[in-house]
């Protein structure tokens, strides 16, 4: 373990010999600190919303098709002009060193070894360039909590662009943070700099906890800011946090070139609706138009198979990876994507689809047992 202001950082470096992502909660319990632990962990409010993300996986069911005459189901796909060796990228999760003394560049490393695509937080506990550098040119999105201060955000941005990151993702869902907690039990307050926060005259964030954190992000967000940043950075813009069709068309219409269906892994407004639940409206919504970016609650690879039947293009994963990147650092972060899409090609072979377009296509039924 090594040690920062008395915060112990996993140095695991291991292939992960994994059951099912659900098992590794538990393990990685074991050796993330307590507070950090929870700060990963944890929900808003009594983190209905958080439980919810996952049973609403039980609301479709997958077609069984046994006479389709395939093998071998293939899970390469395009998006944004990218080509991934699989649908499920890496969700843009904050302070990563709270589970390995490597952080974001670990994770970085172990996408980018799969084929998958990174997404890298405002708040990550290491820099722009580092991540996208430890990428060694796999594709990265940068995901911006945009600031009061626009100049804070250009220069986030300028650094993202310099990086060579291919779109940028706007979080629209966190104008103030959820109600968590875990971190008021925890008294938790993160005890490692955020390495993109050192431009801020407060600090880098260490010391705070994550609502004095967002107090210094913008609490009013619009289209008009999402053409602002589409007019700055002339990248994609991706907007993070729609739950409904009404906010996809609002993005849409203002130039984004994706949305992003995430209630931030039931982080922020406790007693909304399951991602999932939501999922199949903004889709249809803007089917044709942009692709679609799905996170909150996935666990197996019944759930990416799901999602991607229900109008999503790519489907992300937050959690898991953490605790993969905390017990076996970036073999352990490839070994939990390797392992997610073996479970979602047995599942493609099950159901009679050879390709992720095939994927896209299948019929799902809406049983409620």
């Amino acid at each position: 373990m090594a040690i920062i202001n008395g915060y112990e950082q996993s140095e695991n470096e291991k292939e992960l010999d994994i059951l099912n992502l659900p098992s590794l909660e538990a393990q990685a319990k074991e050796i993330i600190p307590t507070g950090g632990f929870g700060y990963i962990v944890g929900g808003s409010e009594d983190e209905w919303t958080l439980h919810a993300n996952r049973s609403a996986f039980t609301h479709k069911q997958i077609v069984p098709k046994a006479l389709s005459n395939i093998e071998n189901p293939l899970t390469d796909t395009s998006v944004f002009g990218l080509n991934l060796k699989t649908p499920i990228m890496m969700a843009p999760a904050a302070a990563q060193g709270l589970a390995h003394v490597k952080g974001e560049v670990d994770t970085a490393k172990g996408v980018a070894s799969v084929g998958g695509l990174m997404a890298q937080s405002t708040y990550s506990s290491t820099s722009i360039a580092d991540t996208a550098a430890a990428g060694d040119g796999a594709p990265q999105f940068f995901q911006l909590y945009m600031s009061k201060d626009w100049t804070f955000n250009e220069s986030l941005l300028d650094e993202a662009k310099r990086a060579g990151v291919k779109a940028i993702i706007l979080t629209v869902d966190a104008t103030v943070d959820g109600y968590r907690e875990e971190d008021i039990v925890n008294h938790f307050q993160f005890p490692i700099p955020m390495a993109n926060l050192t431009k801020f005259s407060e600090g880098d964030g260490a010391g705070k906890g994550i609502g004095e954190i967002y107090a210094a992000a913008a609490q009013k967000i619009g289209p008009d800011d999402v053409r602002r940043i589409i007019e700055y950075t002339d990248l994609p813009v991706i907007v993070k946090g729609i739950e409904s069709a009404e906010d996809a068309l609002y993005a849409v219409g203002a130039g984004a070139a994706g949305v992003y269906v995430s209630n931030h892994g039931g982080r922020q407004l406790n007693g909304g609706p399951a991602s999932f639940d939501v999922l199949e409206d903004v889709a249809k919504a803007v089917h044709g138009r942009v692709p679609v970016i799905f996170d909150s609650g996935v666990r197996r690879g019944s759930d990416v198979f799901k999602a991607l039947a229900s109008g999503a293009d790519l489907v992300a994963i937050g959690r898991p990876a953490i605790y993969g990147l905390a017990l076996g650092g970036a073999q352990g972060v490839a070994s939990v994507f390797n392992h997610l899409n073996d479970e979602l090609k047995i599942i493609m072979q099950l159901a009679g689809t050879q390709t992720i377009e095939d994927v896209k296509h299948a019929p799902l039924l809406n049983i409620r047992y």
